[in-house]
C-alpha cells in the first residue's frame, strides 16, 4: 500500500539533459525502440529470458507462487506499452511518470511499500571533455524489482546479471533489495573512473598552464569544470534523500540491505568531496594560467623597458646633433662623426651591462627544472 504525501511523486523533470545524448540514442532518433527482459528466481535457481508484453507463462507462474522477479525494459519509446505491461504486474499507475518522463532530477524516495530510484548513467564522448548521460529508473516492490533504462548499449546490467546466473540456487542472493542496492552501487562506482580520469587531464592541463599557456589550456579547463559540475549536480540531491531513506526504515530493505546503502552514504560523500576537489584543481588551473600570462606580459613589458633606457641617451645625442644650428663645434670636425658614433656605441654597451648585472635580462617565463 502506498503512502503519499501530496506532490511526493511529481514528475520533477531537468529543464534539459545533464549531458549530451548517447550515440545509441542519435542513431534511434532520441528514443530507443522498448524491449523487455525478465530475471525469474526459480527454487533452483535464477531463469533469464525475453519477456513478451502479451502474457508470459514464466511470469505468472512467478506472480501466483510469489517468486521474486526482476523485470528489465529497455528503451522508453513505446510508453503505453510499458504502461499496459506494468498494469498487468500490479505495479501503481502514480509511480510511473517519475520513470518514464524524461530527463529527471536524480530521487531516491520510499512510500510504503515502495522505493523509486532515478539516477543518470554518466559516461565520456568520443572528446573526454564531453559527457553522455542516459536515465536509469528502479523500482522495488515485494518480490518485484523494475529497472527501467532508456538507452541501453548492450544486454541491461551485463556484470550483475552474469554473477546472477552464475550462482544458482543460492538463496541468500535472491533479494530484491540486495539486488536494488548493487544496481545503484554499479550505477555510481562507474563514477570513480570517470573523475580519476578528469583528474589526470587536469593535471596535464596544470602542468600546460604554466610552461606553455595558451587559450586553448583556459579553454579545456572550462569543459571539464563543467563536467565536474554535472556530475556534481548528480550526486548533490543523493546525499540527503538516501541519508532520509535510512531513517524511514522502509520494510522493504533488510538489514544487509539498510547496510548496503550506509555504507552507499558514505560512498556519495566521497563522489562529492572528489568533485569538490575537482572544482578547486580548475580554479587553481585558471590562476596559474592567469599568473603565467601576467609573468609573459611583465616580461614583454620588461623587454620594452630595456630597449627604451637603452636607445633613450642615443636618442637624446642624436637629438641634439640634428639640431640646425650654424655654429656647432663638431660640425666640420673631421673626426666628429666618428666620434658620435663611438659615444653612442659605449654608452650603449655600459648600460646594458649594468642592465645585464642587475638581472634585467633573465627570463623568468621560462620553465625551471
Amino acid at each position: 500500500m502506498l503512502r503519499l504525501t501530496p506532490g511526493a511523486l511529481t514528475s520533477q523533470r531537468l529543464e534539459e539533459r545533464p549531458a549530451n545524448l548517447p550515440s545509441h540514442l542519435y542513431v534511434h532518433g532520441g528514443q530507443r525502440p522498448t524491449s523487455f527482459s525478465a530475471v525469474v528466481f526459480l527454487p533452483e535457481g535464477p531463469v533469464l529470458r525475453q519477456v513478451q508484453t502479451g502474457g508470459d507463462s514464466l511470469l505468472d507462474v512467478a506472480r501466483q507462487r510469489q517468486l521474486p522477479v526482476w523485470l528489465r525494459i529497455s528503451g522508453l519509446r513505446d510508453r503505453r506499452r510499458i504502461e499496459a505491461f506494468l498494469a498487468t504486474l500490479d505495479v501503481p499507475a502514480e509511480l510511473l511518470p517519475p520513470l518514464l518522463d524524461v530527463p529527471q532530477r536524480p530521487r531516491v524516495d520510499s512510500f510504503g511499500e515502495a522505493v523509486l530510484v532515478v539516477l543518470h548513467r554518466l559516461g565520456f564522448a568520443r572528446d573526454p571533455a564531453h559527457l553522455v548521460s542516459e536515465q536509469v529508473g528502479l523500482l522495488l516492490l515485494p518480490d518485484l524489482l523494475v529497472t527501467l533504462e532508456e538507452a541501453s548499449s548492450g544486454e541491461p546490467f551485463t556484470d550483475l546479471t552474469d554473477w546472477l546466473i552464475s550462482r544458482a540456487g543460492a538463496v541468500e542472493h535472491r533479494d530484491l533489495d540486495d539486488l536494488l542496492h548493487f544496481l545503484i552501487d554499479d550505477l555510481l562506482d562507474d563514477l570513480f573512473p570517470m573523475l580519476e580520469s578528469i583528474a589526470n587531464r587536469l593535471d596535464d592541463l596544470e602542468a600546460a598552464a604554466l610552461r606553455q599557456p595558451k587559450p586553448t589550456v583556459l579553454g579545456r579547463t572550462t569543459q571539464f569544470r563543467s563536467g565536474v559540475r554535472t556530475i556534481r549536480s548528480q550526486i548533490w540531491p543523493l546525499r540527503h534523500q538516501i541519508r532520509s531513506l535510512l531513517r524511514q526504515r522502509q520494510q522493504l530493505l533488510g538489514p544487509e540491505a539498510l547496510g548496503g546503502f550506509q555504507e552507499m552514504a558514505d560512498l556519495v560523500e566521497l563522489l562529492f568531496d572528489q568533485c569538490e576537489s575537482l572544482r578547486a584543481q580548475c580554479d587553481a588551473i585558471t590562476q596559474a594560467y592567469a599568473a603565467s600570462i601576467g609573468n609573459r606580459m611583465n616580461q614583454v613589458m620588461k623587454t620594452l623597458t630595456i630597449l627604451a633606457s637603452v636607445f633613450a641617451p642615443l636618442t637624446f645625442i642624436a637629438g641634439i646633433y640634428g639640431m640646425n644650428f650654424d655654429v656647432m663645434p663638431e660640425l666640420h670636425w673631421r673626426y666628429g662623426y666618428l666620434a658620435v658614433l663611438l659615444l653612442m656605441g659605449t654608452i650603449a654597451v655600459l648600460q646594458v651591462s649594468w642592465l645585464w648585472r642587475r638581472g634585467w635580462f633573465e627570463d623568468w617565463t621560462t620553465p625551471r627544472r
